[in-house]
């Protein structure tokens, strides 16, 4: 059996270009699929509802991640209730806090009691996972996304916050922890180490499980023939002074 056929850790695929989604809602590793505003609106899409609605109809057996846009709790909650009914797959991203710092807490509460699976997004600290965590209907499935990537990207180790995010949500039994943000394919075995129930994956490193298990002194080849290739394909050469006399180097 492969590292990659031994994951306990579910991988979502995060993106926005549909034609893309329905494929890799063909590949048997990917488990769902994630979205926010800032992806959906690099696709080109301008009607959200559309879009939503097409989206969670045509991969209707994977859970789909759509975000609320609005900024104050009132149009939030409006948007998350219409939202939730676009299809049975859907979870309801909602941010931790709106755009004045105001904790979405009780905006939470209110969305997963009423049975509303809702994706909480942007969380950062171990205090934001406590209080969301805190707001979450013990019997409604909801998923808590933390950014390790951007968490990692200011110099911190994101593996200790993770792990100990791992054990708050213990709490909540249907609640699942995201791995969001990850940098590379290192951070989707960190995530299973650690008991991470899903990691959202670009394309960019969907693209390198194929160098799992990969030889690295074949890969070391590889890297000096690409090397030696692209010196070639430029051309270069170099001068140098050899014994007093400048000889030219041939071309490689």
């Amino acid at each position: 059996m492969s590292r990659l056929d031994k994951l306990r850790v579910k991988i979502f695929a995060d993106g926005a270009d549909f034609e893309s989604i329905v494929k890799l809602s063909q590949n048997a590793r990917i488990k769902g699929f994630t979205t926010n505003p800032t992806l959906v609106r690099k696709a080109g899409v301008t009607d959200y509802e559309q879009f939503g609605r097409k989206l969670l109809a045509a991969v209707p057996n994977h859970p789909v991640s759509l975000e609320v846009f609005a900024d104050d709790f009132e149009e939030m909650a409006r948007q998350a209730k219409a939202i939730a009914t676009w299809g049975p797959n859907v979870n309801v991203k909602i941010p931790v806090t709106n755009t004045r710092k105001e904790f979405c807490g009780d905006l939470i509460r209110e969305l997963s009691a009423s049975g509303v699976a809702v994706n909480v997004t942007a969380i950062m600290t171990l205090d934001q996972v406590k209080r969301v965590t805190d707001c979450l209907a013990p019997g409604t499935p909801a998923i808590v996304s933390v950014f390790a990537g951007r968490i990692a990207d200011t110099g911190v180790d994101p593996v200790p916050l993770m792990a100990e995010s791992v054990n708050i949500l213990k709490q909540k039994p249907k609640a699942e922890l995201i791995w969001a943000s990850p940098r590379e394919l290192l951070n989707v075995f960190q995530a299973d180490e650690i008991g991470c129930q899903i990691i959202t994956v670009t394309n960019d490193i969907l693209n390198k499980l194929s160098l799992v298990g990969k030889d690295l002194e074949a890969y070391s080849l590889e890297t000096v023939e690409m090397f030696r290739r692209d010196a070639v394909g430029a051309g270069f050469e170099i001068k140098t002074d050899v014994g007093g006399q400048v000889k030219k180097t041939a071309k490689v």
